[in-house]
């Protein structure tokens, strides 16, 4: 059966395991997610950590006999990274290890985990840890951590912590201030962004990359009159714009909708003889695609390969995923035939693109198939793949089969990530039945456990629906997890 009580106690997950087969009604076809192959040595050692408590895990650990390496520890810690508890629990287990020492990367690793559980204090203890052994914080080190607090809505602490790396043994130079500069324009912080690049352009000697990630921010929110004035502003600067900057004004215009500026600025840079490369053709190709322009992505398609551009594995993405959304999955499905046939080699973005647009088609059937064809290709199916799957099977209230799939992320291969528990948990609110609030209740609480923050609708919502069915000892039980992590909301402090 479910296999995602198996972290809670055996007493409540031998109830669940009677609720779940009384809960669910059984389906005419079995689903097939596909069998996990024998596990790699990461996962093996991923599964152990799972299984064992803070208190019990260095010793276990000691008593598998391991042979440590940074590569090793990397990808144990990139395994368990939807389970941050664990990840850290297992990364201090090695600190004091007799012929082991962690790596500049695996601190890296470490210090991204901890941002990302919001767990501040963590994170500045494993920096000072890399300098007092002089093995960092490198400029590698600052980009997570910026990435992080900016993530997290604290932009202003960011731009901070990128003035004072030069506090922590790290100079400050062009690439790490290219670096904030992306980070803050990804976010949708232009202005923060270009406020930062207007004091610093001069001191860090602004260059055409720096350019570029400025334009690119303008265009992220549609402002490309913006982007053009920066590219005037290059220019003055004697700076020759590269077909970099141009592909970042191409694609500006696509995504705010100005579909005849793109078009024009696209025939205006053939004109001038700029080295048109596949980059500039699949951003053409996904935007009139995005828009419903089939047949003019496809002729931008052919044009391409009859001057000579093959197009690359990005490219078939990108067509297959506007065939999907626009125009049908079957069509779709013959490019990546076309695709295949051509000797290109799908990878997980591929395959996610048609599994969704079979999702979406209600074909779920073949759907699993493609899920079992990447096996076959070597291509992992990754937790967005699985995500995909058991939304759509969620929302056609195929709950039994949503669980199949999502006991398959178990094991320290696919973990499950915050978008798994939510999309769950929500479905456990369609029926309205007793048992789903029990559920809800538990998915929660291992959602917590992992490191997760539940959205306070969520919270609450779960919370809710157990007081309603007179379940106060698992709504206590959210309580005190939640309570425990810190990040219990002010409505149900005691």
């Amino acid at each position: 059966m479910f296999l995602y009580f198996k972290q809670i106690s055996s007493k409540r997950r031998n109830n669940h395991f009677l609720l779940l087969q009384h809960s669910f009604h059984h389906s005419k076809s079995p689903v097939n997610p596909p069998q996990p192959q024998p596990l790699q040595e990461e996962s093996v050692i991923a599964n152990l950590i799972i299984q064992n408590s803070t208190n019990t895990l260095t010793q276990a650990l000691e008593n598998c006999s391991i042979s440590w390496s940074p590569e090793l520890v990397n990808r144990v810690l990139k395994r368990l990274w939807n389970d941050g508890p664990k990840a850290l629990a297992f990364f201090q287990s090695l600190e004091n290890h007799q012929t082991y020492k962690h790596s500049s990367s695996s601190y890296d690793h470490a210090i991204d985990i901890a941002g990302r559980l919001k767990d501040y204090r963590t994170l500045w203890t494993l920096v000072s840890r890399m300098r007092a052994r002089r093995i960092g914080p490198t400029p590698k080190t600052f980009a997570i951590i910026t990435e992080r607090y900016v993530s997290a809505g604290k932009p202003d602490k960011a731009v901070k912590i990128f003035l004072s790396m030069h506090e922590y043994g790290c100079p400050q130079d062009l690439h790490s201030f290219n670096t904030i500069l992306d980070i803050l324009c990804k976010s949708k912080r232009i202005e923060m962004a270009y406020h930062l690049f207007r004091s610093f352009k001069f001191k860090f000697r602004a260059d055409v990359i720096s350019y570029n990630i400025i334009a690119n921010g303008w265009c992220l929110i549609k402002k490309t009159s913006k982007a053009l004035e920066i590219l005037k502003e290059m220019v003055e600067r004697g700076l020759e714009p590269s077909l970099s900057t141009y592909n970042v004004l191409l694609k500006g215009y696509f995504r705010a909708g100005q579909i005849k500026q793109a078009w024009d600025f696209f025939k205006e840079m053939k004109r001038r003889g700029c080295e048109i490369d596949v980059v500039t053709y699949t951003t053409v190709i996904h935007g009139f695609g995005i828009v419903g322009e089939i047949g003019k992505a496809r002729k931008v398609f052919d044009e391409m390969n009859r001057r000579g551009c093959l197009p690359t594995v990005e490219t078939y993405n990108a067509f297959i995923q506007v065939l999907c959304k626009k125009d049908n999955v079957e069509n779709a499905i013959v490019i990546f035939d076309e695709m295949v046939s051509k000797g290109y080699v799908p990878n997980q973005s591929t395959y996610n693109v048609v599994i969704r647009g079979l999702c979406h088609a209600g074909k779920m059937e073949r759907a699993m198939e493609y899920m079992g064809r990447m096996k076959e290709d070597e291509c992992e199916p990754n937790v967005q793949t699985f995500n995909v799957v058991i939304r759509y099977y969620c929302d056609t209230g195929e709950l039994e089969k949503a669980f199949e799939v999502f006991d398959k992320m178990d094991g320290g291969t696919y973990l499950p990530n915050v978008d798994t528990y939510n999309v769950l948990i929500g479905a456990m609110f369609v029926r309205k039945k007793p048992d789903d609030m029990v559920i809800a209740g538990n998915l929660l609480v291992e959602m917590v456990e992992k490191g997760f923050m539940p959205r306070r609708f969520t919270f609450n919502r779960v919370l809710n629906g157990l007081t309603v069915i007179g379940n106060h000892e698992l709504a206590k039980e959210i309580l005190r997890v939640q309570s425990s992590s810190g990040r219990l909301p002010r409505a149900f402090k005691m």
